[in-house]
């Protein structure tokens, strides 16, 4: 008979949403668990491309309790990002079991039976902080292109030498995919296809930073009018250009062309009809949810899970954090996500100890 570990609360993913969530839980006193597939807590930020850059400065960089340390107005790397993370797991003592891979998670007689690699564990509360970046969003006509075109998802590019020779094309105008693309067109012919979004101007994050920031982190949250209106569709657009520009790919000799609509005989079709040839497409199509192994997690019709401000009210004790546009635009941000974590922390705590028990 497998064992069972029963807790107060598990913490499912030991990202920065996870560590704030244990943050906040350490310091009201509360007996938790936070558990994590990778070996090494920063691997999620390790593992994404050589180049990439946070979005923000610096100076909203940090998790609750400990600054970030570089300067203020820098774009730390993502190995710097990788290595905070870490020191912040170590400086806080929070409790991360590493190499858990979690399957599943299911109510029963008032409790959370967590199926992991090492067996199932019963918890009070759960803490589901594995982010929104579960599954990569492909369109299905991307089955229909030649097999000779090689294709890979944002999520698994490296760095220009990990693309063969011949013409790219980056599906996706988004801030990495612009990033994508300015890196390959150094080496590669490069195509983007997409409408880009809005474009934060350089002066505002260079120069302004404080007052955008304070915009997006308290004005356009759930309880304003505007953030309410700014959330509606929030996960099926791309979020605005930080830091990179359409200006700069003109100026990198980046082909800009209109948004992609299928393939015909095994080639890439624009929404005008026009086909491209070329070797390789990186698709910068962001990601889509992945929560079908909580069982009865009533979610939206993109599969987004229905909480209020992360708490799950028709499965009482089970929590999102790290989820976008949770409360604020800011939510999905390392920045922000510890306001969220701070106010599910509140709410567990504010439940019925349950009193702790020992592994059987």
């Amino acid at each position: 008979m497998d064992s069972i570990e029963p807790l107060n609360t598990v913490i499912v993913g030991a990202g920065q949403a996870g560590l704030a969530t244990g943050f906040h839980l350490k310091k009201r006193g509360q007996d938790f668990l936070i558990l994590d597939s990778h070996p090494r807590v920063g691997d999620v930020w390790r593992n994404r491309w050589d180049s990439l850059r946070l979005f923000t400065p610096a100076q909203h960089d940090s998790l609750p309790g400990l600054p970030f340390p570089a300067a203020r107005g820098s774009f730390p790397s993502k190995d710097a990002m990788a290595g905070y993370l870490e020191a912040y797991a170590s400086n806080w003592e929070l409790p991360v079991r590493h190499g858990v891979q979690v399957d599943g998670i299911e109510r029963e007689d008032g409790l959370f039976r967590v199926q992991s690699s090492e067996g199932p564990i019963l918890a009070k509360n759960v803490v589901v902080a594995t982010g929104p970046n579960a599954r990569p969003r492909i369109p299905s006509f991307a089955a229909d292109l030649d097999p000779s075109i090689q294709q890979m998802h944002g999520a698994k590019y490296k760095n220009a030498d990990s693309v063969p020779p011949g013409d790219v094309l980056v599906v996706g105008s988004g801030t990495s995919g612009v990033e994508i693309a300015l890196e390959l067109a150094r080496t590669h012919r490069t195509y983007v296809a997409g409408t880009p979004p809005f474009h934060v101007p350089d002066p505002v994050t260079r120069y302004a930073v404080g007052l955008w920031w304070l915009l997006i982190h308290n004005l356009l949250t759930r309880s304003t009018p505007i953030g309410r209106k700014v959330a509606i569709g929030f996960t099926t657009h791309g979020a605005p250009l930080i830091r990179a520009s359409t200006q700069e790919l003109d100026a990198a000799g980046v082909t800009r062309l209109r948004r992609l609509a299928g393939a015909r005989e095994g080639q890439p079709v624009l929404d005008d009809g026009a086909t491209l040839q070329v070797s390789t497409v990186i698709w910068a199509t962001g990601y889509q949810p992945d929560f079908g192994w909580i069982r009865g997690l009533p979610a939206d019709e993109e599969g987004w899970p229905l909480t209020s401000r992360g708490a799950v009210e028709q499965l009482p004790g089970l929590f999102f954090v790290g989820m976008p546009f949770q409360y604020g635009l800011t939510s999905g941000l390392v920045g922000g996500v510890g306001r969220d974590a701070g106010h599910v922390a509140g709410l567990i705590a504010g439940r019925e100890s349950l009193a702790p028990l020992f592994r059987q």
